[in-house]
């Protein structure tokens, strides 16, 4: 299945490997079209978050804060799962209010 094959892969702060598929990224930008030649940042805030917040139930959520992108300041965000040997990518997107993520509860600060 061509959707399946891995587009990238981050190496995450606890240095598991998150990877990210075409068909994942698909997904995203479907989603989020600004987020179309974004990746960079996406792997950037994975392996070098700013906050490792907690998710909905196994869910892991990597913040980082940028002050340009392509459509102003903002906090990437994006949604993983870590398993024993590597994770993987659920989603991502940016948000101008990382606050509202952040009080779901911090598991990890730089």
């Amino acid at each position: 299945m061509p959707n399946s094959r891995v587009l990238d892969t981050a190496i995450a702060y606890s240095q598991t490997p998150i990877r990210i598929t075409y068909q994942q990224w698909a997904h995203v930008v479907e989603n989020h079209d600004y987020m179309a030649g974004c990746l960079e940042f996406v792997l950037e805030t994975l392996s070098e978050p700013n906050f490792i917040v907690d998710g909905w139930e196994t869910e892991l959520i990597a913040l980082r804060a940028y002050p340009k992108t392509p459509i102003s300041k903002k906090s990437v965000v994006v949604v993983f799962k870590e398993a024993e040997l590597e994770g993987f990518m659920i989603t991502a997107f940016m948000t101008s209010k990382p606050g509202k993520i952040l009080r779901r509860g911090i598991l990890w600060q730089r």
